[in-house]
């Protein structure tokens, strides 16, 4: 899946080097030249990274930026500016801009920035319990990754069969198809992605093991657990499923 980048810029001949650049490097660019247009897109688009110029007629950058956060508010956007806007700049900074990029910047900058920020997979999160859900979702998505959510077994087998899954978070019980058995039939169609078990039950945790090769999984969690031992399992498969499909 190519990575998504929205540029707004104003300053038409910059806005499109920077597409012709990141195109010839395999990124999927767009242009908007005013906030007002950027904004109209983003409803309707979801992208990985947006460049976002500081000084834009009429809807100013940060403003726009501001837009953008109220309908996604995991959105990542990079500043741009060849002005003193310090004050405008902070304000985007402090409500979770990346950072900012000064004009004229050079194409190294440029790809780096992109290699920091890029997406860094989708993760299939499929658990009945909405508070867990909520607690997790946006770890994940800080991280870098994109998230999906499913609530129950048929819905998980759906969303790893139309999406390019790269690992899948599973609730040992969920509704209609329990987790070991959403696992078993992806295994049986070959859809069968990096999987991470999560349980509330410690003493579920043998009987998966004998039905399932541990090897076959990235491990099972046992709820309450450290988000930091489940972004380690992440990135773990995650790295695995990209080396497979290079």
């Amino acid at each position: 899946m190519k990575t998504r980048v929205f540029v707004i810029d104003d300053d038409r001949d910059h806005a499109e080097s920077i597409a012709d650049v990141l195109e010839m490097r395999g990124y999927e660019v767009e242009i908007a030249f005013t906030g007002e247009d950027g904004v109209a897109r983003f409803r309707d688009a979801d992208f990985d990274v947006v460049f976002m110029d500081v000084k834009l007629p009429g809807m100013n950058g940060v403003e726009t930026f501001f837009e953008f956060k109220k309908i996604r508010p995991n959105a990542k956007v990079m500043m741009m500016t060849g002005y003193s806007v310090e004050q405008l700049i902070a304000q985007a900074v402090d409500n979770g801009a990346l950072g900012v990029l000064r004009k004229p910047f050079s194409i190294t900058d440029l790809i780096e920035t992109l290699t920091k920020v890029k997406p860094r997979g989708m993760v299939l999160i499929a658990d009945d319990n909405p508070d867990f859900v909520d607690s997790i979702e946006p770890i994940l998505a800080a991280h870098g990754y994109r998230v999906e959510i499913a609530r129950t077994g048929p819905e998980a087998l759906t969303l790893v069969g139309s999406k390019e899954i790269t690992c899948l978070v599973l609730d040992l019980k969920m509704p209609v198809l329990s987790g070991i058995e959403v696992y078993l039939k992806l295994k049986e169609s070959g859809q069968l992605v990096p999987t991470i078990f999560v349980t509330g039950y410690p003493d579920e945790k043998q009987g998966v093991l004998d039905q399932i090769k541990p090897s076959q999984t990235e491990g099972i969690l046992v709820k309450p657990f450290d988000p930091a031992e489940l972004l380690r399992a992440v990135d773990a498969a995650t790295s695995e499923r990209l080396v497979r499909s290079a």
